[in-house]
């Protein structure tokens, strides 16, 4: 059961999860099926969008940064500047990369997105309560 307000900026991840993605010439490529959190900074940092296949067959899943997205209340959907040619020819994903700074830097190349970590962090007291 959803438990935010439409009204506010604040969604529950389960309204989240089975959003329709868009490419730049609003085309739907996909949709949302999960999201990575830091667990230290409470930050969205990827939602996993599924995208391809025939009814539900032959699907794939691929991380994209959160900042490519951006939600439009018109869509019901995210807008992302990331095109389905560049997730099919985006470097290979596999459930162990999260482990792997390094993938995840290729990854951020691929998108031209600056990665999350570069981004600063919030700062301790800030996470005191």
């Amino acid at each position: 059961m959803a438990t935010a307000n439409p009204t506010f900026n604040l969604i529950s991840s389960e309204d989240v999860e089975g959003t329709k993605v868009f490419d730049p010439a609003g085309n739907d490529i996909g949709e949302v099926s999960h999201l990575m959190i830091d667990k230290v900074s409470g930050n969205v940092r990827y939602a996993i969008m599924s995208f391809g296949g025939f009814l539900g067959l032959g699907r794939s899943e691929y991380p994209l940064p959160w900042g490519t997205l951006k939600y439009d209340p018109g869509r019901e959907g995210y807008i992302t500047s990331v095109t389905e040619q560049q997730l099919r020819d985006a470097p290979e994903f596999g459930e162990e990369d999260w482990k792997d700074r390094d993938w995840e830097t290729r990854w951020h190349q691929h998108f031209q997105t600056r990665p999350y970590w570069e981004e600063g962090s919030r700062s301790e007291s800030q996470m005191k309560p």
